[in-house]
């Protein structure tokens, strides 16, 4: 958008609450034209568009949410019919709070910083968009945040399993079974009545129900998750290394496709694009800490995946030629994880297989 645009704009910037949302618009010179304070509904949604068209005037409205915990879903999806959306991160409000004189927060001060941002940074910022695509991507991300919270839970059962088990048995419950978390282990656990404090025995069977019963819920959802895949379209999981699970999170956080225009915009919403840090004659680049870290994680176990046993050799070629070119192993991780981001951009855009030749 350019500067003469820009002019002819309103950017009404919205903080974001379960119960209520606190819009204010600034003109393009950045002062500030009304505030308002609105509920969850349709009919308070009216109450916002009607303040927003009497004091626009001639300026055409832009709006930016900084939803965290997806509680402006509604009002965005609202929105949208009307007017551009845009989704504002909280980084960035927080750093030019940060970097303010005399720094302060309040529902007014961080849906002003929303339209601030939209000012200085609205080319950059990702469009709110409805489509087949972002509802499929929608419902996989949050599968695959359901399954990791229960991956989390099922872990820390198990070291405390771990410790019951060692109460009760001593070190002779580890000869029982090869692994004792698998289902036949946890089976006889379950069933088994040594002698022993009952109260201690009644914990440890309390808890290895609940093992089984997080088992029986990751099996569901990663069938849910194959089901998606599958009537979606996608093909992300025809690369090698890969698996439905680790595609349903990149593709989730991803959302539509059409957002990013090339895969450099997608490696900077996934952290995965260096950062400069020059001086001088002395030119260099650094990891990027910032980004989708959900997203950035994901690209890094693909890498990871690219170079391991079950991988690919092109990958492993790429791998080993940055590090004969004086990159650490770490460094030429990286470079190739920005090898995935594009991979993945390919085969999201254009709907094509993974052709590993």
């Amino acid at each position: 958008m350019t500067t003469l645009q820009k002019q002819s704009c309103m950017f009404v910037g919205i903080d974001v609450h379960k119960d209520t949302h606190t819009a204010v618009g600034i003109s393009p010179y950045g002062e500030k034209l009304f505030e308002i304070t609105v509920g969850n509904y349709t009919n308070d949604f009216e109450n916002l568009i009607q303040k927003v068209e009497e004091k626009s005037g001639t300026l055409s409205p832009f709006f930016g949410l900084e939803d965290v915990r997806g509680y402006g879903e509604r009002l965005a999806g609202y929105l949208y019919q009307k007017y551009p959306v845009y989704h504002v991160p909280s980084i960035l409000v927080d750093n030019a709070r940060q970097n303010a004189t005399h720094p302060e927060k309040s529902d007014s001060l961080d849906a002003l910083g929303v339209a601030k941002v939209m000012i200085q940074s609205i080319d950059t910022l990702l469009p709110y968009t409805i489509s087949k695509e972002s509802e499929k991507a929608k419902q996989l991300k949050e599968i695959s945040q359901d399954r990791e919270d229960l991956v989390l839970e099922r872990t820390r059962l198990k070291n405390q399993v771990h410790t019951l088990l060692y109460r009760i048995y001593n070190n002779e419950y580890s000869t029982y079974f090869k692994d004792p978390f698998a289902l036949k282990a946890l089976r006889h656990w379950r069933d088994a009545k040594p002698k022993c404090d009952p109260f201690l025995l009644k914990t440890m069977k309390r808890k290895v129900r609940r093992l089984l019963d997080i088992h029986v819920e990751v099996s569901d959802l990663e069938k849910d998750m194959e089901t998606l895949l599958d009537t979606g379209g996608y093909t992300i999981q025809t690369a090698s290394g890969y698996g439905f699970v680790l595609a349903s999170t990149i593709i989730g956080e991803i959302g539509d496709i059409n957002r990013f225009t090339s895969p450099g915009s997608l490696a900077k919403y996934a952290g995965c694009s260096p950062r400069e840090r020059s001086s001088g004659k002395k030119v260099r680049h650094v990891k990027s800490r910032s980004g989708n870290r959900r997203l950035n994680c994901a690209f890094h176990r693909m890498a990871l995946s690219q170079i391991s046993r079950m991988g690919n050799d092109r990958a492993r070629v790429y791998f080993k030629r940055k590090i004969s070119e004086g990159k650490s192993k770490s460094q030429a991780l990286v470079c190739l994880r920005r090898q995935m981001v594009n991979i993945v951009w390919m085969i999201l855009k254009h709907k094509t297989i993974y052709r590993n030749a």
